[in-house]
């Protein structure tokens, strides 16, 4: 069991930033991986980020290459996505997610543990 909690989201202006976190707890030596996902209103959920335990490999979406950065801290079992230069498209439920597949990137289904998600609202 993997327990997964974010934190960080907010209302924030066109150009602004914004840090994400996700911290997870239980039996974290099962994830391989964890990703940032999001699902605004009336649209599927997407995926945005992903990053390696091990090595911290990155993957990014290429709407927010450039603009997003995710990173951890493997001692505070700690996801972070830093969201710089925010866009009114960028407004969704952000989720965190956990994956035991080092294999899976992109695809939700991949994900074996989720978050309950936390709201970010961009403003033009």
């Amino acid at each position: 069991q993997v327990e997964l909690v974010e934190s960080g989201g907010g209302l924030v202006q066109a150009g602004g930033s914004l840090r994400l976190s996700c911290a997870a707890s239980g039996r974290t030596f099962s994830s391989k991986a964890m990703a940032w996902f999001r699902q605004a209103p009336g649209k599927e959920r997407d995926f945005v980020a992903h990053i390696t335990w091990s090595g911290g490999e990155t993957f990014y979406v290429d709407s927010v290459k450039g603009r997003f950065t995710i990173s951890r801290d493997n001692a505070k079992n700690t996801v972070y996505l830093q969201m710089n230069s925010l866009k009114p498209e960028d407004t969704a439920v952000y989720y965190c997610a956990s994956t035991r597949d080092i294999m899976t990137r992109r695809d939700p289904l991949g994900y074996n543990y989720w978050g309950q998600g936390t709201q970010v609202t961009v403003s033009s």
